[in-house]
């Protein structure tokens, strides 16, 4: 691994050349990981936790993209002020290490990349050395970050979140609206306007005659406005309902699978576009000046690379969009971006009263600027509204990243994601730039399956596909592109040009017994949320003004349901079921012609010829497919052999990865999953 030689002409430059927009570090612990023991060449490793306060000039060309800096308080200097908690993985020695800081967007407050990458059980406080899994991004040398980027995670201990001032306008409060979904399994009299278990934004009048709820029975069907004298907001508590101004309450209760939409005036919106700025602060220091409190001297760090997951994909897509990966004083943030089954959407974390956790699936979280237009890198024009614009136009040569988009199947079904490399009009595959690389995880969900599969939310067993082991050959590949310019593998994902990519009503998906074909995939529209939502992320129509629909286009599939393109684990490769990225829901959880977010489907094979004649089904039986046990992991092995020749799989990995393979075998022909 090359690594940065500091002269000391150099450590006094970029001592001086950093400004100071983080200003403080309070550490709160600092203890040894897993016991001290050592990790390779890396050495042992210490876990560092604390807060980082920040003071960033409202007036730098950096910061104006954040959404309401020109509101914000000021102090004395006139600079800006707030906090971040952080938590810091990094060798005691650092220069043991490799140079690069690896950093985690947190989903919600939370931390996934140790399971994700080391295989490790999950934890808000990994310390132990059984935490750390196998050790894998210790072993090479990463030292791991996570910085509160979200200010309203849930408050459970171990979460990262950032504390942020609110804008004013003067001495008067700044009102908007915003728009609660409300979607349950079963009946329910209350529930809270926030995502899920997020902190929500306080009514500010209760009496406003903006406020308003609305209902449908399905994701296009039309609104019907529920009397005001049927809800109010409030809460039950011990059969008396309670005022609650973060809560709504519905006469007779909220019914099963509808869709209600609450529309209320808050008041003193957070200025959430300084999480993105808090992440570029931090590791512009970490990687241009020093860190006492850190024992990180000047130039121990010299690369840095971004990985997120999902809503934190979105992150990185949005922070890119922006521009925030150039800083305050002109340099680039992240060497390194991988945006991980973040489909075609960005997020709402940068505009006026925007709720981080709102996403965008089949039946969950719709119309919420998740799925906007631009989509694609390189700009390109809607023919409908005229608008030409590309996700990375405002990213100067010189702030340019590497760039990593991954997704498993579901992001194609569920989050659109063959907009990000797909013409307008969907009918010819996009050009990349050249610092950008696309792989598709064929037949897989939104995260990796674990194995023995299990049903959920879903009318079959969730796809216990597991891809994370691509992840890994990915990250170093990552490593290597942004610090030594070695070429990664190619991109491997579904393209039109190849049929590996089609409308959903072109998939040739075979009738299988028991099994209902996919509901209509999630799909991005034209939206309009009001006159000043791109130039200053002020919302003013809420639900949006809706236009017509991009063209989703979906993975093809062969005979035994199982997909044609893409990068494909060699389970997938060489199969013993159908492995797909949709899932409709069962009766318990939701509409049963709609797909279940994030789920994907597992069908084994019939194990005989007899079994596969009393079922009718359409796929060769496993025993006449494989001879054997031995030889069916032989056949796996080969593929496995070919993907690490390609780049995609570490030969490291190859006896786990064979080892689930004879689980797997076992598993079925004993009859464990009929």
């Amino acid at each position: 691994m090359k690594r940065t030689i500091v002269t000391l002409l150099t450590v006094l430059f970029l001592a001086s050349s950093v400004s100071a927009e983080v200003v403080r570090i309070v550490v709160h612990s600092r203890v040894d990981l897993a016991g001290g023991i050592w990790y390779g060449l890396a050495g042992s490793f210490e876990k560092i936790v604390g807060t980082i306060y920040f003071a960033v000039d409202p007036d730098n060309p950096a910061n104006r993209i954040i959404t309401d800096i020109a509101l914000a308080p000021r102090n004395a200097d006139g600079l800006v002020e707030f906090s971040s908690e952080f938590f810091l993985i990094k060798p005691k020695d650092v220069w043991r290490g490799n140079g690069t800081l690896l950093y985690e967007v947190s989903n919600r407050g939370g931390k996934g990349l140790l399971s994700y990458f080391n295989n490790a059980s999950g934890s808000l406080d990994p310390e132990t050395a059984e935490q750390m899994g196998d050790g894998f991004l210790l072993r090479n040398g990463f030292s791991l970050l996570w910085l509160g980027w979200q200010y309203d995670v849930p408050g459970r201990d171990g979460l990262v979140r950032l504390s942020t001032p609110i804008a004013t306008d003067g001495l008067t409060a700044i009102e908007g609206l915003v728009r609660s979904e409300v979607i349950v399994q079963e009946r329910a009299m209350d529930r809270s306007l926030a995502d899920r278990n997020h902190a929500a934004y306080e009514v500010a009048d209760s009496n406003d005659p903006a406020n308003m709820m609305t209902v449908r029975d399905g994701v296009e069907q039309p609104r019907r406005v529920v009397p005001r004298s049927q809800w109010r907001f409030a809460r039950l508590e011990n059969g008396q309902v309670v005022a609650d101004r973060t809560r709504v309450y519905l006469e007779g209760g909220f019914e099963p699978n509808k869709i209600y939409d609450v529309v209320y005036k808050a008041q003193d919106p957070p200025l959430v576009g300084l999480g993105p700025a808090a992440v570029r602060d931090v590791v512009a220091l970490l990687k241009y000046g020093a860190a006492e409190e850190f024992s990180i001297p000047v130039g121990a760090i010299d690369q840095a690379v971004a990985w997120g997951v999902s809503q934190s994909g979105r992150f990185l897509r949005t922070f890119l969009y922006y521009g925030f990966n150039e800083t305050e004083d002109h340099q680039k943030a992240f060497d390194g971006v991988m945006s991980h089954v973040a489909g075609g959407g960005r997020g709402s974390f940068n505009h006026r009263f925007a709720q981080a956790s709102r996403d965008g699936h089949p039946y969950l979280n719709k119309l919420y600027p998740t799925d906007i237009f631009p989509f694609t890198d390189i700009a390109q024009t809607d023919p409908e509204t005229g608008m030409r614009e590309g996700l990375l136009d405002r990213v100067e040569p010189a702030f340019m990243p590497k760039i990593f988009y991954t997704n498993s199947s579901y992001e194609y079904w569920g989050r659109a994601a063959s907009l990000i490399h797909t013409s307008m009009d969907g009918t010819q595959d996009s050009p990349l730039m050249d610092n950008v690389r696309i792989y598709s995880f064929a037949g897989g969900q939104h995260g990796p399956g674990s194995f023995p599969p299990r049903r959920t939310n879903g009318q079959q067993l969730s796809n216990p596909n597991d891809y994370s082991w691509f992840m890994r050959s990915l990250m170093l590949s990552m490593n290597s592109w942004t610090s030594d310019d070695s070429t990664p593998p190619a991109s491997n994902y579904p393209r039109i040009e190849d049929g590996d990519l089609v409308l959903p009503e072109q998939l040739d998906f075979p009738l299988l017994p028991g099994v209902t074909l996919p509901g209509a995939p999630h799909m991005a529209y034209r939206v309009d949320y009001g006159p000043e939502f791109a130039t200053k992320g002020i919302v003013a129509y809420e639900p949006p003004e809706v236009a017509s629909a991009f063209p989703i286009l979906v993975p093809q599939v062969d005979a035994d349901g199982n997909e044609t393109g893409g990068l494909m684990m060699p389970e997938v490769a060489v199969p013993l079921a159908t492995f797909t990225g949709w899932n409709n829901f069962r009766a318990e959880s939701g509409p049963e012609d709609v797909l279940s977010s994030m789920q994907g489907s597992y069908i084994p094979f019939p194990r005989t010829a007899a079994e596969r004649q009393r079922s009718g089904d359409p796929r060769p039986a496993i025993e006449d497919r494989y001879d054997s046990r031995e030889q069916y992991v032989g056949l796996v092995s080969e593929a496995a052999i070919d993907l690490i020749d390609d780049g995609y799989l570490l030969a490291e990995d190859l006896a786990p990865i064979l080892e689930r393979a004879g689980e797997h075998w076992d598993y079925l022909m004993e009859g464990g999953s009929r």
